[in-house]
């Protein structure tokens, strides 16, 4: 129980690191100022180009996933389906810390991006029980992308496709296959989807209206969705 009960401070301090605004500050710019004035990997790629998409997206994943799976790992319960219900509860709160850290992190005045790629890669260190959903989600939002070519849609189709994804990929304990309590894993998994959604309600009201960027459309400095 102490590993985690460590791990979850310090994956909120992880989470909190705002790479993109450190990304672009190493190019001299400000990246609240540009484009749509979101620190997270979409504006980034919008204002510098996307390699520094892949870039910031990369590090934002990394700063969920380390902290999780280094908790999973100290704790002895990564790459386990059998946990005891105090452990996965103390599990899923480290995760969910990087996730909070990255939205409202006091380097930006508890200010912060949407959580997609933090989100993804908290939930693929929850290994094996997160992983093969968090897989799932990124299916889902590749294949929405592209289709409509709008990454808030995207975002929102995989937060919507998240509990779903972690409903299957627990049946077996939901059916009594297995002891795990199911509880911790299904819930964290409708609390992010829950963060996205309700970071993206703006995005959403621009769909609904036909307002929201596209990529490849000329629209200049659109808001943000990721």
């Amino acid at each position: 129980m102490l590993p985690f009960l460590l791990s979850i401070p310090l994956a909120y301090l992880a989470g909190s690191i705002p790479f993109g605004v450190l990304i672009a500050r190493a190019k001299g710019i400000d990246i609240r100022a540009q484009g749509s004035g979101n620190p997270g990997a979409t504006n980034v790629g919008r204002v510098l180009g996307f390699r520094f998409f892949l870039l910031c997206f990369s590090l934002d994943m990394l700063k969920g996933l380390i902290p999780t799976l280094a908790a999973g790992l100290i704790a002895g319960v990564a790459g386990q389906r059998d946990i005891a219900q105090a452990d996965a509860w103390l599990w899923v709160a480290v995760m969910s810390a990087a996730v909070l850290g990255h939205m409202f992190s006091p380097f930006l005045g508890f200010k912060g991006g949407k959580g997609v790629a933090t989100g993804l890669g908290a939930l693929l260190g929850v290994f094996p029980i997160l992983s093969l959903a968090a897989g799932a989600s990124a299916i889902v939002w590749g294949l929405t992308f592209a289709i409509w070519r709008y990454v808030s849609l995207a975002s929102i189709a995989a937060a919507l496709a998240l509990p779903l994804a972690v409903t299957l990929a627990l049946w077996d304990v939901l059916t009594g296959a297995r002891p795990a309590d199911a509880l911790p894993f299904l819930s964290v998994s409708l609390l992010l989807a829950a963060l996205v959604l309700i970071r993206h309600r703006s995005n959403a009201r621009r769909l609904l209206a036909g307002e929201e960027h596209k990529i490849g459309s000329p629209k200049a400095d659109p808001p943000d969705a990721a």
